[in-house]
C-alpha cells in the first residue's frame, strides 16, 4: 500500500493509462511529446508529484473527468448506501460489466443490455446527452474508462425509461432505434 499522496495519484494515473490499454511510449507518442514516457513514468511511480494544469491536461488527453486521476480518501460510508437498499451501481458485484473489444451490442436474458459507446457519440437525437451523462455516471462508479462498450442492467434501462418517460421496452426500442443497442 503506497505510502505517500503522490504515489496514490501515480496508481491512478497507471490505472486510468492501463485502462486505456496505452503504454508509456504510445501516451508521449499520441500526446505529441506532451506528456514524456520518462516523466509519466515517475509520476506513475510516485517519485514526481504532478502539477494540476498537467494533470488537467492529461485528463483531457484520456478522456477522463480529473477526479478520477486523484485517489480517493478512506472514510465512512454514507449514510444513504448504509441504508440496506441495493444500490444503483455495486464495484465488485458483477452487475455492470465491460467489454472493450466487441462491437455487436447484445442483450442478456437477465434484462442486460450493452451500450455501444462509440456509437453514441455519432448520435444527433435529443435524448444524447441524458444518456451520455447518465453512462458516464455508471463509468465513473465503475471506474472503467476504456469504454467503447457498456453493459447495464435491466434496472438501469428502467430509470432511462423514467427519466425519459418511457417503458422499459420502449427504452430498449429507442435505444435499437438509435443504433446503440448490441444484440447477440
Amino acid at each position: 500500500m503506497p505510502s505517500s499522496y503522490a504515489q496514490r495519484v501515480g496508481e491512478r494515473l497507471r490505472a486510468v493509462r492501463k485502462q486505456k490499454r496505452l503504454s508509456l511510449q504510445a501516451v508521449e507518442a499520441e500526446s505529441n511529446q506532451e506528456f514524456k514516457a520518462s516523466v509519466l513514468g515517475a509520476y506513475e511511480r510516485g517519485e514526481r508529484s504532478i502539477s494540476v494544469p498537467r494533470l488537467q491536461r492529461l485528463a483531457r488527453f484520456y478522456n477522463v473527468p480529473v477526479d478520477q486521476l486523484l485517489p480517493r480518501e478512506v472514510g465512512p460510508e454514507p449514510a444513504w448506501s448504509q441504508s440496506g437498499s441495493r444500490s444503483m451501481v455495486t464495484e465488485g458485484t458483477g452487475s455492470i460489466s465491460t467489454d472493450s473489444g466487441s462491437h455487436a451490442l447484445m442483450a442478456e436474458e437477465d434484462g442486460k443490455v450493452t451500450i455501444d459507446l462509440t456509437a453514441l457519440e455519432r448520435v444527433e437525437a435529443p435524448e444524447r446527452d441524458l444518456l451520455r451523462r447518465y453512462l458516464a455516471m455508471i463509468q465513473v462508479q465503475r471506474q472503467d474508462f476504456n469504454g467503447r462498450v457498456l453493459t447495464i442492467r435491466g434496472e438501469d434501462i428502467r430509470a432511462l425509461g423514467l427519466l425519459m418517460d418511457i417503458t422499459p421496452d420502449d427504452m430498449r426500442h429507442r435505444l435499437d432505434a438509435l443504433g446503440l443497442r448490441l444484440h447477440a
